[in-house]
């Protein structure tokens, strides 16, 4: 079978690793890289041995990709999505998928019409670690998320809610098996004109709740999940991929015991499952396990946690009626 011909359309801080894992997927063929910076795209183009383009029409025209990987600011992730699904063309889109809930709509729609492959590039549920424990968890009641770390002034188009929490709701709606029914949120800006600092809790029918810490201004960083359920405490390193189940066991005797386990799992590259992932639907034609629905239900929750932050506050029913 042919090799499913992809380019990357911005070769930035993460947009040059798209380009790199891509050279390292069997059934995959880099055919070029397109970034408004020339001399951009050239140093990355050219150690890959592949041509750089300036323009995303050109590109489309002299190498007929099967499949893109998008990765350029939010604000142009519409328009550029919307040419290459235009041309036939299946995308991947980096995280958060649109600015707007109305622009991701009308990707899911033209998606739909095309018949083409929309994944969105939530890779944290390409995490060994994530994906290990959503083999084993039964129903979790609360889940506390912390993605912090110090200021870097690299993302500087939006804030911590669409950066970093956004990976922790994609997650959790994941993982919860319920409706979304509250939300309540609260942030602040410190470094930049966009917030920070944000917390979120989130509320289901179920029951179950869930905590969200966001942070771009904290000294050290931090990227764990913590689970909690019935009879167990489940923490995961999203870093490290590690993960410990603390549990408690009735002992013959009627005592009960502290047990702590870790347990062991293959440990990959997220970056390299998920493209392999985007490759091998491309091929065989199947829907992606994040696609345009997570991603626009992810950006609708986060859309209404901005609006608390920022004081926009609708109505409860009409924060909801957009979940």
């Amino acid at each position: 079978m042919d090799n499913i011909k992809v380019g990357v359309i911005g070769v930035g801080h993460l947009g040059m690793h798209h380009a790199r894992v891509y050279t390292e997927i069997l059934g995959a063929q880099l055919v070029g890289v397109v970034d408004v910076n020339e001399e951009r795209a050239h140093s990355v183009a050219d150690p890959l041995g592949v041509i750089p383009y300036s323009g995303i029409e050109t590109f489309i025209k002299q190498t007929r990709p099967d499949a893109l990987s998008i990765v350029v600011p939010t604000s142009q992730h519409f328009e550029i999505a919307k040419i290459a699904m235009e041309n036939g063309i299946h995308v991947l889109i980096e995280k958060p998928v649109t600015s707007s809930v109305d622009e991701a709509e009308k990707l899911l729609n033209l998606a739909v019409k095309k018949d083409l492959i929309l994944q969105v590039g939530h890779i944290e549920r390409f995490n060994s670690a994530v994906q290990h424990v959503r083999e084993f968890i039964n129903e979790p009641y609360f889940i506390q998320t912390h993605r912090m770390g110090p200021f870097s002034p690299r993302i500087s188009d939006v804030g911590v809610v669409l950066d970093l929490m956004i990976h922790d709701v994609d997650i959790i709606l994941s993982l919860i098996n319920s409706e979304l029914v509250s939300i309540s949120a609260i942030g602040r800006c410190i470094r930049t004109d966009h917030e920070d600092m944000a917390s979120a809790q989130l509320t289901f029918a179920n029951g179950a709740m869930a905590h969200i810490l966001v942070s771009r201004v904290s000294e050290k960083r931090i990227r764990q999940m913590e689970i909690t359920e019935a009879e167990r405490y489940i923490t995961v390193n999203y870093e490290s991929q590690d993960i410990s189940v603390q549990r408690c066991v009735r002992q013959s005797g009627g005592n009960l015991v502290e047990v702590m386990e870790h347990p062991v799992f293959p440990k990959t590259e997220p970056l390299k499952m998920e493209l392999q992932h985007f490759v091998s639907c491309v091929r065989e034609g199947r829907q992606p396990m994040v696609g345009i629905k997570d991603g626009k239900r992810a950006l609708e929750v986060c859309v209404a946690v901005l609006r608390q932050i920022h004081e926009e506050k609708p109505e409860a029913g009409s924060l909801l009626s957009a979940i």
